[in-house]
């Protein structure tokens, strides 16, 4: 089974068949805690629907796992920030 359908179920949205993790193992975006999310965020660092993931985990309220390239805590942290109204820091890359 590949990362996209477990995270979305078999009926998929369009978007998500054109996601960089089709194909990829789920295990990548589920890291044991304090282990590394370098890899599953090389994925999906140039993902062109790396936005409708990452707005499909905090309208669904994902707790686990890297969505969008976000960490739970970098979603919690966003999550937050919206809820106040801040506009997150753009990252230099």
């Amino acid at each position: 089974m590949d990362a996209v359908t477990l995270l979305y179920g078999r009926q998929g949205k369009a978007w998500q068949r054109q996601a960089n993790c089709m194909g990829v193992d789920p295990d990548l975006f589920f890291p044991e805690r304090g282990a590394s999310t370098r890899e599953a965020k090389e994925v999906c660092r140039g993902c062109v629907v790396r936005e409708d993931c990452l707005e499909h985990a905090l309208s669904n309220g994902e707790k686990f796992g890297i969505w969008g390239g976000l960490s739970e805590r970098e979603r919690r942290r966003l999550r937050r920030s919206r809820a106040l109204g801040i506009r997150p820091a753009t990252s230099a890359s």
